[in-house]
């Protein structure tokens, strides 16, 4: 069972010791934290209101009222969106005019996890000097709840998802009426969470026939929620088998979006947002885009052929909007299935990548397999290096990038090495002694040769 503490915030296991796991008791003082840290930082107003929402995990109820109540006891007003998605809840606290908002959601983990993600007055996520604080208030003795005169009032809004989907099709570039005239058929796995609300809602909104797969929102996840090919093998065989034109996946709080082609192959998450970025930077004439160091270079080769510059952050969605923020870029988002699309807001959003993709297949009037070929080929390789604690994994790192200085080498977040046709990312975990070996190349076989002849580097390193 476990707790993480980072500065995005808090997620762990339900059940368990206190500081070992996510009880209510640690679910209390870090909501108390956040709630205390919002409103050092607005002294001056009289009232603040945060938004919260949870995706439809067993435990998202008892959290969501700790959460809710506890700051109501800070004197803070509180709008509870209830069943939501993260995309929901990032658009609302503008839109609502908050100050900050938490989604109660431990996104792809398994069922038994939760998690407090924070938000700051832009719906976007809080950045590492804000996520610090709130760490050490957590830690500390300096939070003060309100007397009872002064208490936060609580509200539910409703509905809006509904509202959420209304602004997706507001959006330029969504071509309703030709996703319409395309007559979609297309299955959904929601995972039994809140995307079995969301996705078919607005399937219909765009007038797509839906074909529903796990969108029962009762927590109950039917498989692993992470949106990978070896988890899908039920929504890849019912595609097929009802004749759909594709399928369409999203995690258990709707930010990463995975497609499925017509003969049950995976489009491949990676390629979701090339797809999307493909079709925006046509429509728009060129433009820049970003993704993070471990996303295809696919990305990269599709910005250029309109014009564009692509640009890599660090991994982590806070570093890709921060990037996209001061290149300008019309797109962006991570090789996880993740779409930013800053004409709605700067954070990952599956609604807005569906509404995108069936926009491309519609007005280009060809199948997702077709779609999928026309894209450059690049395969990925995802391994790791188990070290021994007393090794110094940043010492290893600064001699591979030494050992590569004469290719082109990236160093914001870990070592990347870009050769000709192919690239290494290599990273350390926050955790455990552990590097972690991405590769990518023009065959899978060329792909797992690099990942080899690297960790085989590394292990020269060590000795």
């Amino acid at each position: 069972m476990t707790l993480i503490k980072s500065i995005s915030g808090i997620r762990g296991t339900i059940g368990g010791k206190i500081n070992d796991n996510l009880t209510p008791v640690d679910a209390v003082k870090f909501a108390a934290a956040y709630g205390t840290f919002i409103k050092n930082k607005n002294a001056e107003k009289e009232k603040i209101k945060i938004v919260i929402g949870r995706d439809a995990r067993i435990s998202g109820k008892m959290i969501s009222s700790l959460v809710a109540n506890t700051l109501i006891g800070l004197g803070i007003d509180v709008l509870d969106l209830g069943l939501s998605t993260t995309p929901t809840v990032e658009i609302a606290v503008p839109i609502e005019k908050a100050d900050g908002g938490i989604i109660l959601t431990a996104s792809h983990n398994p069922k038994q996890w939760n998690a407090l993600k924070l938000l700051n007055e832009k719906g976007e996520f809080i950045d590492g000097e804000d996520g610090a604080k709130v760490l050490e208030l957590a830690e500390g003795q300096e939070l003060v709840f309100a007397e009872v005169d002064q208490l936060g009032k609580y509200r539910k809004k409703k509905n809006y998802i509904k509202k959420h989907i209304k602004e997706v099709l507001k959006l330029d570039f969504i071509n309703k009426k030709a996703i319409k005239k395309a007559k979609f058929k297309v299955v959904v796995d929601g995972v039994n969470s809140t995307g079995g609300i969301a996705v078919p809602m607005l399937l219909k909104e765009l007038g797509v026939k839906c074909v529903e797969l796990y969108c029962e929102p009762n927590g109950e996840f039917p498989h692993n929620p992470e949106p990978l090919k070896e988890h899908l093998t039920d929504i890849s065989e019912l595609v097929v088998k009802k004749k759909a034109d594709l399928g369409i996946v999203v995690d258990p709080d709707v930010d990463r979006l995975a497609i499925i082609s017509e003969d049950g192959s995976m489009f491949g998450e990676e390629y979701t947002l090339v797809a999307c970025a493909d079709y925006i930077l046509e429509q728009n004439g060129g433009g820049n885009t970003v993704s993070n160091l471990s996303s295809s270079r696919a990305l990269r080769d599709i910005t250029e052929k309109y014009g564009g510059n692509y640009t890599a952050s660090a991994v982590g969605e806070v570093n890709v909007v921060k990037q996209m923020k001061g290149t300008e870029a019309i797109i962006g988002g991570e090789g996880n299935g993740g779409i930013i699309y800053p004409s709605s807001h700067y954070g990952r959003d599956s609604l807005v990548g569906i509404a995108l993709f069936l926009s491309l297949l519609a007005t280009r009037k060809m199948s997702c397999k077709e779609l999928r070929e026309g894209y450059p080929a690049y395969y990925m390789s995802k391994n790791k290096i188990a070290l021994t604690p007393k090794i110094n994994v940043d010492d290893i790192l600064e001699k591979m990038a030494t050992k590569y200085k004469g290719e082109e080498v990236n160093t914001i977040d870990g070592v990347k090495i870009d050769f000709a046709e192919e690239w290494v990312h290599l990273r350390k975990s926050n955790t455990e002694p552990i590097i972690r070996i991405y590769t990518e190349a023009k065959t899978e076989a060329k792909a797992d040769e690099l990942a080899k002849k690297v960790f085989t580097e590394i292990e020269e390193l060590v000795g």
